[in-house]
């Protein structure tokens, strides 16, 4: 059993994991490792199915995910020397809690709409209006 403190100290800040799944779970890495799990890439590969990160920024990710353990990189022996790019055993245990949260998004998502509308509508509203 999980006591307060210990379940506290899973949100603080400077925690370990916190850290880890700020590198982990962010909008790139998530694209990225979408695509890895599918079959091993280059990273121009990567660049033409992710278009809308710039290179600075998926050069990153792949360092971030590498260093984590989460995808591996190896060279290939041809000519120009090329890169692939591929999920560990250990990044692929990352694909069950993602879908998850990834099919809950989708499942909820007219719920959170409806939500976003209400709360949108309340700030149009004049602030005697929305205070009865």
């Amino acid at each position: 059993m999980t006591t307060n403190s210990t379940a506290a100290d899973r949100f603080e800040i400077g925690a370990p994991h916190r850290d880890l799944l700020d590198q982990v779970l962010d909008k790139w890495s998530l694209l990225v490792l979408n695509e890895l799990c599918e079959r091993p890439m280059r990273f121009s590969e990567l660049r033409r199915i992710i278009p809308a990160v710039t290179q600075k920024s998926l050069t990153a990710t792949l360092r971030r995910l590498e260093r984590n353990g989460i995808i591996r990189r190896v060279l290939l022996s041809t000519r120009p020397v090329a890169v692939e790019y591929s999920i560990t055993p250990l990044g692929k245990t990352l694909r069950p809690p993602v879908e998850v949260i990834l099919d809950w998004a989708a499942e909820q998502m007219p719920l959170i709409e409806q939500a976003r509308r209400r709360y949108d509508d309340e700030l149009d509203r004049p602030v005697a209006e929305q205070l009865r």
